[in-house]
């Protein structure tokens, strides 16, 4: 029988580090001013999110989520011992490319220098559920036979689209940078609990509107049809959310999603190593533990270090704690995400 592996796990985040207390002083430049800009501090997001810093790239133009995507990937083909030259599929979700299109899985593609292999090139758009929903691509992809190789990436670059105000700070304090990577194949194994045993993937289109971005809707012609210097009118340039809402939802998605995996499985919280939950808030991941009754000991957080970064917090939360000596090859981890849409899913694997 024909399984999927994880082959290679790697991650990326820039160099600077965006603690709290400098954050209410940045502008939308990212450089520090003498006063603050937006009324917060410390111990108020900490105790809101759990956040303590966050990764930021430079803003100067010349880093994309491609380029973070690149770095992941190159650290997951290094762990999985191949070249960029065997990769015959990318499977990249992000909220936040490149350009609007094409998709940014094709600039990835050029960056590793394998533009003339032709490999498939898909962009997926879950937002913070998109490594599981990608994940659950891939396992059919290999499962199939259609494809040996493929490398999955989650990647975000929102410090350039946030609004440095109080008026944004809700959304503003919670996002960071970065990226991570896997690259999965296929093994011979009639072991039913080899490899990536479980995933699922679903979505409730009724909660569209509770975590957006508006920019680029279709009934506003020209795109942009507001003064960017007006705060009445450039709101839509910003990310949107209905926090409350946002976290109920999370956490019924993630315990449901978690319950499911388990029960569907035969599996107990013996049979698993970690609990690897989508990096959204740090209060919401507490609550679904304990909701679900998941031993303290096996959840994994990296929120702590990283804020969110929707689509790659998944394997950049496994990779963290791996450099760290925590997480170990054959560990069998269940990860549950929440994300915009609403979207939501679950798997389970063995590294």
């Amino acid at each position: 029988m024909i399984r999927t592996k994880v082959l290679g796990l790697g991650s990326y985040v820039p160099d600077r580090i965006v603690k709290n207390e400098e954050i209410a002083f940045l502008n939308d430049q990212h450089v520090r001013q003498d006063t603050k800009q937006t009324e917060t501090d410390d111990e108020w997001i900490q105790r809101r999110t759990g956040i303590a810093e966050r990764r930021y790239v430079q803003n100067d133009g010349s880093v994309a989520t491609s380029d973070l995507a690149l770095q992941a990937a190159k650290r997951a083909l290094a762990d999985a011992n191949l070249e960029a030259k065997d990769i015959d599929c990318i499977i990249l979700g992000t909220l936040s490319p490149d350009i609007h299109f094409p998709g940014t899985a094709v600039f990835l593609q050029h960056k590793l220098g394998i533009s003339q292999a032709g490999c498939a090139c898909f962009d997926i758009r879950q937002q913070c559920s998109g490594f599981v929903y990608g994940l659950q691509m891939a396992d059919a992809f290999i499962k199939t036979g259609m494809y040996k190789r493929i490398l999955l990436v989650g990647a975000e670059l929102h410090s350039h689209s946030l609004d440095f105000t109080t008026r944004g700070r809700d959304v503003m304090v919670l996002f960071g940078d970065g990226a991570g990577a896997m690259i999965l194949g296929p093994m011979e194994t009639d072991d039913p609990k080899a490899g990536v045993m479980y995933t699922s993937a679903h979505a409730d289109g009724s909660g569209a509107m509770s975590l957006y971005l508006k920019i680029f809707q279709i009934a506003n012609l020209p795109y942009v049809d507001y003064d960017a210097r007006n705060r009445d009118e450039n709101q839509t340039m910003y990310p949107q959310m209905d926090g409350k809402r946002v976290f109920l939802n999370a956490v019924r998605g993630m315990v449901m999603s978690t319950q499911a995996a388990l029960e569907k499985t035969g599996l107990t919280w013996d049979d698993i190593q970690w609990f690897v939950p989508h990096q959204a808030n740090l209060r919401i991941n507490e609550k679904v533990a304990e909701v679900a009754k998941i031993p303290e000991a096996k959840i994994l957080n990296s929120i702590q270090f990283y804020g969110n970064t929707t689509a790659a917090t998944v394997p950049l939360t496994i990779d963290h704690w791996r450099q760290q000596g925590k997480v170990k090859r054959g560990d069998r981890i269940l990860s549950s995400v929440f994300g915009s849409g609403f979207t939501w899913g679950a798997t389970i694997f063995t590294l």
